[in-house]
């Protein structure tokens, strides 16, 4: 009676089905190394593991047959087995695949038996399948929510500039994919915020993106990423491209884009001119959207931001006067005249070309072209704060003793 007759009645059907528990988890066990390949490839570790799981989805069938009334989401038991790694290891495919074939050894097994028994094991098998889902729907949502919460705490110390030891495995944790420079985006949050089209722009552009929420501010933590069907040599998207194209993710306002730095732990640095930037970028008229905080550099400096006015010093003024004396001279001279070539050249007792051919040098030298009113602008705050940072260094310098 090894096989049983097809006619038991239900105690002596429970009677053959634990008896043949074990040989029906090992049959499975040995079916999921000939038709699974992941299953075979698995540690012997998590093999075991996964073996304990459809042993005790038999074991469970037995329980849930005896009586089915008693506990209908019995089924979920099933999965009280699998230790926590053993989730994050077997997807919900793969999972669903380990269902499918201990029920067809438990149906081949259980063949000849009675319709009710076959009607059993394919609703039990139902039930299994819904708590597999529900698993690893609760699973999900845990990350997501975990990743969420590691993400803010990333973004906020990008933002303070608090950045430890553990921020680089913080980093690795959310997955980031981002090589190389980074830059940071700062603007409002609009007011319905769909996150996963803004991450689904980030993508199909080529970047990896870190998005932290702060009341009415937007903050995106911008990263190139490797793309697949991207060929060697390709141009890679500016950072300013890249942020004219999510600006339709970002609530009406401002839009102001940091500078570039050489990897995410140097990410503070663009964040700090991004956030002074946003501060200030409405005493500038007609700053487009996006713009770059250092194109805010005069009015970031006025407002008392210490990088803006080491940044507009270091770039501009020292330059400059490295270069040659006249040159800033002429600037000085030029922007005091209204920006007049004949006043300039009156003054500095030159011909006119002559300026113009200084102040071509200049645009050479620094990047910069003063006879534009709003680079003007950024100039003359440049010449400003570099002649009162060369007072101050002289006030500071010990006089010389006399012999």
């Amino acid at each position: 009676m090894a096989d049983g007759p097809a006619t038991m009645d239900k105690p002596e059907t429970l009677a053959w089905l634990r008896r043949i528990s074990g040989d029906l988890a090992t049959a499975t066990t040995q079916r999921l190394e000939d038709s699974l390949p992941w299953y075979a490839e698995m540690p012997p570790a998590r093999r075991s593991a996964v073996g304990l799981v459809a042993q005790a989805g038999i074991t469970s069938f037995i329980q849930w047959y005896d009586d089915p009334n008693s506990t209908p989401w019995i089924a979920a038991d099933v999965f009280l087995a699998a230790p926590r790694e053993l989730l994050r290891s077997v997807s919900l495919t793969q999972t669903l695949q380990l269902i499918r074939v201990t029920v067809e050894v438990t149906e081949e097994r259980l063949h000849g038996k009675g319709e009710h028994l076959r009607e059993a094991i394919l609703l039990y098998s139902r039930e299994v399948a819904f708590a597999a889902a529900d698993v690893y729907a609760r699973a999900a949502e845990a990350r997501g929510l975990w990743d969420a919460r590691l993400e803010a705490l990333v973004v906020d110390s990008i933002l303070t500039g608090e950045a430890d030891e553990e921020l680089p495995s913080r980093i690795a944790a959310l997955g980031w994919h981002g090589h190389g420079e980074v830059s940071v985006l700062v603007g409002t949050t609009p007011p319905l915020f769909d996150v996963d089209q803004l991450r689904r722009t980030a993508r199909k552009l080529g970047v990896d993106v870190l998005i932290g929420v702060q009341g009415s501010r937007l903050v995106l933590v911008i990263g190139r990423a490797e793309t697949p069907g991207r060929e060697e040599g390709e141009p890679e998207l500016a950072f300013a491209e890249i942020a004219r194209r999510l600006e339709p993710g970002f609530g009406t306002g401002y839009l102001v884009l940091g500078p570039a730095v050489p990897a995410l732990v140097d990410a503070g640095q663009s964040a700090r001119a991004a956030l002074a930037g946003f501060a200030v970028a409405r005493a500038w008229r007609g700053a487009p959207r996006p713009v770059e905080a250092d194109d805010l550099l005069p009015e970031r400096a006025l407002a008392g931001d210490p990088l803006a006015k080491q940044t507009i010093v270091e770039r501009i003024f020292r330059p400059l006067q490295a270069h040659s004396a006249d040159l800033v001279t002429t600037l000085w001279s030029y922007l005091d005249n209204g920006r007049s070539l004949e006043a300039t050249a009156r003054e500095l007792f030159v011909h006119p070309n002559t300026v113009r051919y200084r102040l071509k040098r200049v645009s050479e030298v620094i990047g910069w072209d003063a006879t534009g009113p709003r680079e003007a602008l950024i100039l003359q705050t440049a010449l400003i704060l570099g002649s009162i940072g060369s007072d101050a260094a002289r006030r500071r310098a010990p006089a010389t003793r006399r012999s």
